[in-house]
């Protein structure tokens, strides 16, 4: 299969998770749990290089992962789909501000004028994302833990990267970034695990729903992901897992009735166009 399609599946796996997690009767700690089990199985079945020594650096890396995606369950029990993936989509804004103090990276000017527009887009999200729901009871907690996702997921990706840059010692290619993840699930599971007990005996289609959450929008999308993210530049799959955020609020439509207030709406658009130009003129940068 070819990678840029891997890179397609991959996002389209991601994207479903806020309509997924809206569908489930269990609670934002038993989804979060039970996701994460099952996640982190199908990784290591499906991921051999996952299976490799983890370091100390890969559960750093485990704890950022861990925090990014508890944030992004819970924010999808309070907030629309939409504001979820758009809040946790700005996190090339922390990335940016990280990068220099993190990796040793040189902050461009380019960079900072990106902060300021994904900033732009932020203000915009929590300003209009109040609109309530059935299934988004308390948009303002849920922007304000989406928000915190992608802080945790900038430290995520930052992190991917410092372990890339240990590969010789950590395991070559995407061992290290797998195993991080396997970590991180693990993490998720036994931080949620008491708030997850009892367990009640729940619908069939609520297991249905966490097994299908760890294992194809999880599992199998980091399996196309790391199987392609080897082969594709960075700034080229950047633009493609967009097909994420541009989906997700779609999914939430159809299954939920779900939509984003007119302003929520036009923070996520700034947000999805200033970083595909960004990675447009990134990549075109590089290719000169």
């Amino acid at each position: 299969m070819k990678a840029r399609l891997q890179l397609v599946l991959a996002a389209l796996c991601f994207s479903t998770a806020g309509a997924a997690i809206k569908w489930c009767a269990f609670g934002a700690s038993q989804i979060a749990a039970f996701r994460a089990l099952v996640a982190m199985l199908a990784i290591l079945v499906l991921i051999p290089e996952a299976r490799q020594r983890w370091s100390w650096r890969v559960g750093l890396v485990g704890i950022a992962y861990a925090a990014a995606g508890l944030l992004f369950v819970f924010a999808n029990k309070l907030t629309t789909a939409a504001d979820t993936v758009f809040l946790q989509a700005t996190n090339p804004l922390f990335v940016v501000a990280l990068a220099p103090w993190l990796l040793k990276e040189r902050v461009r000017a380019a960079d900072l004028a990106f902060m300021g527009v994904l900033a732009v887009g932020l203000a915009l999200l929590f300003v209009g994302g109040h609109r309530r729901f059935a299934t988004a009871p308390d948009p303002f907690v849920g922007n304000v833990l989406a928000a915190g996702s992608a802080v945790a997921w900038a430290f995520t990706v930052t992190g991917y990267r410092w372990l890339a840059r240990q590969g010789h010692e950590y395991g070559a290619g995407h061992g290290p970034i797998a195993a991080a993840a396997a970590c991180g699930n693990l993490i998720v599971f036994l931080v949620c695990l008491p708030g997850a007990l009892p367990v009640a005996a729940g619908r069939g289609a609520d297991w249905l729903i966490v097994i299908y959450l760890g294992v194809f929008q999880l599992g199998l999308a980091y399996v196309f992901l790391s199987r392609a993210i080897t082969r594709v530049p960075a700034l080229e799959a950047s633009l493609f897992l967009l097909v994420e955020p541009v989906l997700s609020p779609v999914w939430a439509w159809l299954a939920h009735g779900e939509t984003p207030g007119p302003l929520a709406a036009i923070g996520g658009a700034v947000i999805l166009t200033a970083t595909a130009l960004k990675s447009w003129r990134d990549t075109a940068v590089v290719a000169a």
